[in-house]
C-alpha cells in the first residue's frame, strides 16, 4: 500500500512542490521550438512523446510549458508514483494548479479504496469536462507508472480531455494508453525519428562547449550519433577533451558509456541484459537469428518486449520483427561482453555464421567467420564471393575481407590467391595484382596434376591472359585454356570475353565478336556483371568500327546500364564503357553527353594499368578519339603518353599496336584549331582529387596512399593549377562540375 498524499497524508509539501512545478529552462540548450510548431496539432486532445533516454523528452515539454498561451498543469513522475491512487492525486492536484477554480479537487478524491478510486477517477475526469478555462497538462517520466492500473486511470480521464484542452506525456516505454486512443482519433505521436538533431543543433551544441567545427565535420558527428541529442553533447565533451577539438564520438568512450550504464542498462532485468549484450555481435535483429545465437526459443517476444521499453532498438519493419541497435549502443554492449563473457564472443559468431549459411546469406556468414578459428572455413567462402560481391559494386567489402584474412591465409588457398590478384588488377593495384598473380603461378606448378589443380586451372588462366605478359599469342593460348572449362564454370563468362579481346589483338574482329556475344549471354545468365559491361563494350566497338552505330548504341546502354547499376564506376572496368560511350555521343553530336562520359572515363582510367595492358591501352585509345574529336588535344596527347608506358611494359599487343601508332601519325600531323578545353590530370592526381572532399591532412593522404607528403603535396598543388583554383573547396566544386568526382 503506498504512502498516501497530501499536506495531512504524509507526502512533504516541498517534494510536491518539486513535483508539480515546470522546471526552468536551462540555458544553452537547442531549442525545440520548431519541432513543437510544426507537429504539435493544438486540435489533439492527447500528445505522447515516446523515445530513449537522452532524446530530449523533457526539454521539449518544459520549452512548450513555458511559451504555452493555455493554463499549464505539470507531473514530473518518479518510481514512488507507480500506484494508481497515487497517481490520481497528481493529477487533480496538477489540474488544480492550472484551474484554480477547481480547488479542493485533488483532496476531495483522495483514497486508497478501490471503490474510492473508482470514483475518484469518474469525478476528475468530469471536471476535466465541465471546465471552461482551456488548460495543457504535461506529464513527464510516463515510463515510471509501470501497474496496468495505472494505465487504467489515465485512459479514463484522457478520454474526458474537452475540445480545447490536451494532455502531453513523455515516455520512455510504449505508452499503453495511447492503442485505444488512435481509434478515436486526435491523437499525436512524436518517436526518436522526430526527436533526432540535425548538423546545424550539432554546431550550435558544440559552439556551446566552446569548440567551433565546420558544416561538414557536423553532419559526420550527426552520422555517427545518429542525432541523439545527449550524444551530441556527449560528443561535444569529448571533442573538449582531444586535442585537436575532432568531433568523434564511440559507444565505449566513459562519457557515453557512463550514460548508457546509468540511464538504459541498469534499469534493465539481468535477462534483459544478458540478450542484449550477447545479440550485439549481430547487425540485425530478428527472431529466428536471435533465438539461434542464443538458444532462446521465445526471442522475437523479447525483442518486442525490449522495443516497448525503449531499449536503443531501432525497428526495420512495421511489422515489429527486425530491429537493429543505436550505432552507440550496440558499441556499448559490445564493451560489456568483452568485459563479462569474452569466452562466448567466438561461438557467439559461429552460431551466427552458421544460421546465415544455412538460410543462403553466405556473405552475413563471413562477417562472423572472419577473426575465428575457422579460417580455412572462411576463406574458402569468401572465394565463392569474391566475384558476385565484387561484380555488384561491394569492393571494399571484398577489400576488406582479404586484409582481414592477411596474405598467409591467402597464400595458402590458391583460387583466392588469383582472386586477390584480380581484385588487385581492377583497383590499380599494380604491385598487388603482380604478387598474387606469381603466388598463384607458384600454386599452380606445385600442385602437379591433383584434382586441387585443375579446380583453379581456368581462374588462373583468365588472369594471365588479362595480364597479357607474353604477348598476345600466348593470351589466345590461356584464355582457349579458360573458356575450354565447364559449360557453367564461374570463370567462363570471363574467359568468354578475354578471348574475344585476344582474337581481336590477332586481327580476327569476327570472331572476337562471336566471342563477345558468347560472354554476355553467359555473363548474363549467371549474373557476372563485369564480363558483360566488358564484352558490351567491345562489341560496341567492333560495331562502330564497321559502321553499324545503331547496334553500337544498344551495346553502350547495356554496358553503361551494367556499370551503373552495379556501382563500378571509377574502377578499371567502366574505363572502357565510357570510352566507346564518349565516342557514340560525339558521332550522335550529342556534345554534353559527350563531354559527360569523357569526364568520367577520365576518372576511371587511373585505375586502369598496364597490369590489364588490352583494357588500359584500348580504353585509352578511344578514349583519345573522343578528346581530339572533341578538340581536347592536350588531353588527348596525355592519354597517349600513358599508352606509350603501357606499351613500355607490354609491347606484345598484337593489331592494338598498330591502331596506336595510325591514331598517333594522325594527330602529330594534324594542326589543331582551337584551344584545348579539357582538364587532363594524371592518374596520380586523380587518386588524390576523392581525398580532397575529406578532412584528412596532406600528411593522413599520404598515409593512406603509402607515399610521401611531398609527392601529395606536389600532386594536389598540380590539381589547383589544373582546375584554376585555390582551395580545397574550390577543387571539389570544379571536379564535380567537371564529371571529375561525384555520380
Amino acid at each position: 500500500m503506498p504512502v498516501a498524499l497530501g499536506g495531512d497524508m504524509g507526502l512533504d509539501a516541498v517534494i510536491l512542490d518539486v513535483k508539480l512545478s515546470v522546471p526552468g529552462r536551462r540555458p544553452g540548450l537547442v531549442t525545440r521550438a520548431a519541432l513543437t510548431d510544426a507537429r504539435w496539432d493544438a486540435e489533439a486532445a492527447t500528445v505522447g512523446v515516446t523515445a530513449p533516454a537522452g532524446y530530449g523528452k523533457s526539454t521539449l515539454l518544459i520549452e512548450r510549458a513555458h511559451v504555452e498561451g493555455r493554463k499549464v498543469g505539470w507531473i514530473s513522475l518518479d518510481a514512488i508514483d507507480d500506484h494508481p491512487s497515487t497517481l490520481l492525486f497528481l493529477l487533480a492536484s496538477a489540474f488544480e494548479r492550472a484551474v484554480p477554480a477547481h480547488s479542493g479537487l485533488a483532496a476531495a478524491i483522495s483514497g486508497v479504496g478501490a471503490a474510492a478510486l473508482r470514483s475518484g477517477t469518474l469525478r476528475l475526469a468530469a471536471a476535466f469536462q465541465q471546465t471552461s478555462a482551456p488548460f495543457v497538462l504535461l506529464i513527464d517520466d510516463l515510463h515510471e507508472l509501470r501497474s496496468p492500473e495505472c494505465h487504467d486511470v489515465l485512459g479514463v480521464v484522457l478520454a474526458a480531455i474537452p475540445m480545447g484542452c490536451q494532455v502531453v506525456t513523455a515516455s520512455r516505454h510504449e505508452q499503453p494508453h495511447l492503442a485505444g486512443l488512435r481509434v478515436a482519433g486526435g491523437v499525436v505521436e512524436l518517436a526518436a525519428r522526430d526527436l533526432t538533431l540535425d548538423a546545424a543543433a550539432a554546431e550550435r551544441i558544440f559552439a556551446t562547449a566552446g569548440i567551433s567545427i565546420d558544416l561538414r565535420r557536423a553532419h559526420e558527428v550527426v552520422e555517427r550519433t545518429e542525432g541523439w541529442p545527449a550524444g551530441l553533447q556527449l560528443a561535444a565533451l569529448v571533442a573538449r577533451e582531444e586535442e585537436d577539438g575532432a568531433p568523434s564520438v564511440i559507444g565505449t568512450d566513459r562519457y557515453v558509456s557512463d550514460y548508457l550504464e546509468r540511464e538504459v542498462f541498469r534499469r534493465l532485468e539481468p535477462a534483459e541484459q544478458r540478450f542484449l549484450r550477447r545479440t550485439a555481435v549481430l547487425d540485425e535483429l530478428h527472431g529466428p537469428l536471435c533465438g539461434a545465437v542464443l538458444g532462446e526459443p521465445e526471442a522475437q517476444d523479447r525483442l518486442r518486449d525490449l522495443e516497448a521499453s525503449s531499449a536503443f532498438l531501432v525497428p526495420l519493419d512495421r511489422r515489429r520483427e527486425r530491429y537493429r541497435c543505436h550505432t552507440l549502443f550496440r558499441e556499448f554492449l559490445l564493451g560489456e561482453l568483452h568485459r563479462h563473457e569474452p569466452e562466448l564472443i567466438e561461438e557467439l559468431h559461429l552460431r551466427a555464421a552458421d544460421w546465415f549459411e544455412s538460410h543462403d546469406a553466405p556473405a552475413a556468414a563471413v562477417e562472423h567467420l572472419l577473426g575465428t578459428h575457422e579460417q580455412r572455413r572462411c576463406t574458402e567462402l569468401v572465394a565463392e564471393l569474391v566475384q558476385s560481391e565484387y561484380g555488384s559494386g561491394h569492393a571494399s567489402t571484398v577489400q576488406r575481407w582479404m586484409k582481414t584474412l592477411g596474405h598467409p591465409a591467402i597464400e595458402a588457398y590458391p583460387p583466392l590467391a588469383v582472386l586477390a590478384g584480380w581484385v588487385a588488377a581492377w583497383e590499380g593495384g599494380t604491385v598487388e595484382a603482380l604478387r598474387w598473380a606469381a603466388v598463384a603461378d607458384d600454386a599452380f606448378h606445385s600442385l602437379a596434376t591433383t584434382d586441387r589443380r585443375a579446380s583453379f586451372a581456368a581462374s588462373r588462366s583468365v588472369l594471365r591472359a588479362m595480364m597479357c605478359s607474353e604477348g598476345h599469342e600466348q593470351m589466345v593460348a590461356d584464355a582457349e585454356l579458360a573458356s575450354g572449362d565447364e559449360e557453367w564454370s564461374v570463370w567462363r563468362p570471363s574467359a568468354l570475353c578475354v578471348l574475344a579481346e585476344a582474337r581481336l589483338l590477332a586481327g580476327e574482329p569476327a570472331r572476337a565478336e562471336m566471342l563477345f556475344e558468347d560472354a554476355t549471354r553467359v555473363g548474363l545468365a549467371m549474373g557476372d556483371s563485369v564480363p558483360v559491361a566488358l564484352s558490351e563494350s567491345g562489341l560496341a566497338l567492333i560495331s562502330m568500327d564497321d559502321g553499324r552505330w545503331d547496334e553500337a548504341s544498344e551495346h553502350v546502354e547495356l554496358a553503361l546500364s551494367t556499370i551503373e547499376q552495379h556501382h563500378l564506376d571509377d574502377c578499371a572496368i567502366s574505363l572502357m564503357p565510357r570510352a566507346v560511350a564518349a565516342r557514340l555521343a560525339v558521332h550522335q553530336a550529342d556534345l554534353t553527353q559527350a563531354d559527360l562520359q569523357i569526364a568520367r572515363a577520365m576518372r576511371a582510367r587511373s585505375a586502369s594499368t598496364f597490369v590489364f595492358p588490352c583494357l588500359a591501352a584500348r580504353g585509352r585509345l578511344q578514349l583519345a578519339r573522343a578528346c581530339w574529336t572533341r578538340g581536347d588535344y592536350e588531353g588527348a596527347r596525355v592519354l597517349l603518353r600513358e599508352i606509350d608506358d603501357v606499351l613500355r611494359r607490354r609491347p606484345g599487343l598484337g593489331t592494338l599496336v598498330g591502331e596506336i601508332a595510325a591514331f598517333r601519325e594522325m594527330t602529330t600531323s594534324a594542326t589543331p584549331g582551337t584551344a584545348p578545353r579539357g582538364v587532363a590530370l594524371t592518374p596520380a592526381e586523380l587518386r588524390v582529387l576523392p581525398y580532397l572532399q575529406t578532412h584528412l591532412r596532406i600528411a593522413d593522404i599520404a598515409q593512406r596512399l603509402h607515399v610521401s607528403r611531398n609527392t601529395v603535396a606536389s600532386e594536389v598543388s598540380a590539381v589547383y593549377r589544373k582546375l584554376g583554383v585555390t582551395s580545397r573547396g574550390e577543387a571539389v566544386s570544379q571536379a564535380t562540375l567537371l564529371g571529375l568526382l561525384g555520380g
